[in-house]
């Protein structure tokens, strides 16, 4: 191996490194009793336990938190899809008027923080009665993922060969049915990154979900380990196993779909 191969291997491992500390890190501490980590707060767990994982999932309302971001990752993430497969089918492959802007102020979209519609939304949806519903939440959360959306599929859609599009039409295929039978099967890469990317948003947001679900019953997992931290600040041990549960979903799903990820992503840049 040539030295300067050797030089960019060994910062690459070492980037890496410091990537996985905080989560080796977490891992470690929450397989820790208290005693353990009192004494060693930066050491591996001699005598690994697992009761601090049992104490999270029994005595804690942590699965009803899963379950209402899984219910808001599901619909926000479903119902951006849709209307971006749409949206970039119309924008990549209909000659209309005004298109490439339609799609130059969608991606401008991209770059507004949602903490300026805050106070607008908030004040619609007390008037319309959506504060505390998973209705309410969803559609905030599919606004705010759908213009990335919007964007790399329709870098994606505009990859698909003409000639197939021609093709269909010959044999009377409408846009629908190209849309459907053709485009969404070879746009799997796509999807799956955006499946991903717009899955970790949701599950991660905090902002959304302490405004606009306010009712106890409905608070996320992001809210729900927010007042945990701060409950049980004193064990460390017992936080990072919640933080622990709280990551395994997304990893998991990040695992799953990593192959078709990567190529999602490299086609939209690319491409």
């Amino acid at each position: 191996m040539k030295a300067g191969d050797a030089v960019k291997h060994g910062v690459l491992l070492f980037a890496s490194f410091l990537a996985l500390v905080p989560t080796l890190f977490m891992i470690s501490t929450a397989l820790k009793s208290d005693e353990q980590y009192a004494v060693d707060k930066l050491g591996l767990p001699t005598m690994p336990v697992l009761d601090h994982f049992r104490e999270v999932l029994v005595e804690s309302p942590f699965l009803s938190w899963m379950l209402n971001s899984f219910i808001l990752v599901a619909g926000a993430v479903v119902l951006s899809i849709v209307v971006s497969c749409l949206a970039a089918y119309a924008i990549a492959r209909m000659e209309f008027k005004g298109r490439d802007s339609l799609l130059a102020i969608t991606a401008s979209l991209m770059a507004v923080p949602p903490i300026v519609m805050i106070v607008p939304l908030f004040v619609l949806y007390s008037r319309i009665g959506l504060i505390s519903t998973y209705q309410g939440a969803i559609l905030i959360y599919a606004g705010l993922i759908t213009p990335f959306s919007v964007y790399l599929l329709t870098t994606f859609f505009r990859t698909v060969p003409r000639e197939l599009f021609e093709s269909a039409r010959m044999d009377g295929a409408g846009d629908f049915t190209i849309l459907t039978r053709i485009v969404l099967p070879l746009s799997a890469p796509a999807l799956v990154t955006l499946l991903v990317v717009n899955s970790l948003y949701v599950w991660n947001d905090l902002l959304i979900a302490i405004i606009f679900l306010q009712d106890d019953a409905k608070r996320t997992l992001m809210a729900g380990i927010s007042i945990f931290q701060g409950r049980y600040n004193n064990q460390v041990p017992l936080t990072m196993a919640g933080m622990v549960i709280a990551s395994a979903p997304m990893l998991i799903l990040y695992i799953s779909f990593q192959k078709y990820f990567i190529r999602g992503l490299m086609a939209g840049a690319v491409k």
